[in-house]
């Protein structure tokens, strides 16, 4: 299970800093107009529907207004409580996307045919690490072994 939450974090390090500034964007951009439409559409206790719609479409098109008038006493509590709410169900999306990139086996990243499959040596039962035939860095087919040394080399040999 660790090579899960390992192999997670390794493929995502990059996109932790996007979901961080897309939810500071988001809290800005599409939370303020929200809570400041809530408050201004709450009338004696009771919300009214149509009210929000309309002080929505008015406070994404004057979002400066929404933005300063968001920090005042009567906005800032429906503020972090619309904040916090928004921040759950985006913490909710974000956990599911990092699932999906988890890693299905703990050999999904490694490459086909390299040595990184083997741990502490083990490898060095059947090559050896000091001459022989090149099969990759550090290991090489030992050609004084008893049974079949072939060798079968699948793509190009370049050169400059």
């Amino acid at each position: 299970m660790n090579y899960k939450v390992e192999g997670t974090i390794r493929r995502n390090k990059k996109n932790f800093i996007i979901f961080i500034v897309l939810w500071l964007i988001l809290a800005i951009v599409l939370v303020m107009p929200i809570s400041f439409s809530i408050v201004n559409s709450t009338i004696d206790g009771v919300f009214k529907f149509d009210r929000f719609i309309g002080g929505i479409a008015n406070s994404f098109t004057n979002i400066g207004t929404s933005i300063g008038k968001t920090f005042t006493p009567n906005y800032i509590g429906t503020y972090f409580s619309t904040l916090l709410k928004f921040s759950v169900l985006y913490a909710i999306f974000v956990l599911v996307g990092l699932i999906k990139t988890a890693p299905k086996h703990e050999f999904a990243d490694i490459e086909h045919g390299s040595s990184d499959w083997s741990k502490n040596g083990e490898q060095y039962r059947v090559l050896s690490d000091k001459k022989g035939i090149i099969l990759a860095q550090n290991n090489y087919l030992p050609v004084n072994k008893r049974g079949n040394v072939n060798v079968l080399v699948v793509g190009r040999f370049r050169f400059w």
